[in-house]
């Protein structure tokens, strides 16, 4: 989930981007994701542990405020729902986690060469 949380602010700048920036943006995408994966896992095995996010419901009573046909306000209990995220320490296999670090960080290398390939078609596909 927090890949996703890091890219959104990426998608919203790219909103905003020329052509040749988009292109370039799509290129390294890949790169954005792998970066926030590999920098997860060292911090869990830095920690010895992983960080789980779980989105709950609760639902809150409290009073409303209503007007009745001859225009009299009235208060009135009701209920409104409320989502929260917690997050909570998961144990992990470090031996595991060892290892998708060191996979993630070859699949890095090979996708920096596929984005630096990619980076420069869209320079040549968009000069500016």
């Amino acid at each position: 989930m927090r890949p996703a949380l890091i890219l959104l602010p990426i998608i919203a700048l790219t909103a905003c981007a020329t052509p040749r920036e988009q292109c370039i943006s799509d290129a390294n995408q890949d790169l954005y994701v792998l970066r926030a994966l590999i920098n997860e896992a060292r911090g869990n095995l830095a920690r010895g542990y992983a960080l789980a996010e779980t989105t709950d419901v609760r639902t809150l009573t409290k009073m409303c405020r209503g007007e009745n046909k001859e225009g009299e306000t009235f208060r009135f209990p009701c209920n409104e729902t409320e989502t929260y995220t917690s997050t909570r320490p998961v144990a992990i296999d470090l031996d595991a986690e060892q290892t998708k670090l060191e996979q993630l960080e070859r699949r890095l290398v090979q996708a920096q060469a596929n984005s630096d390939q990619m980076v420069a078609q869209c320079i040549a596909i968009h000069p500016e």
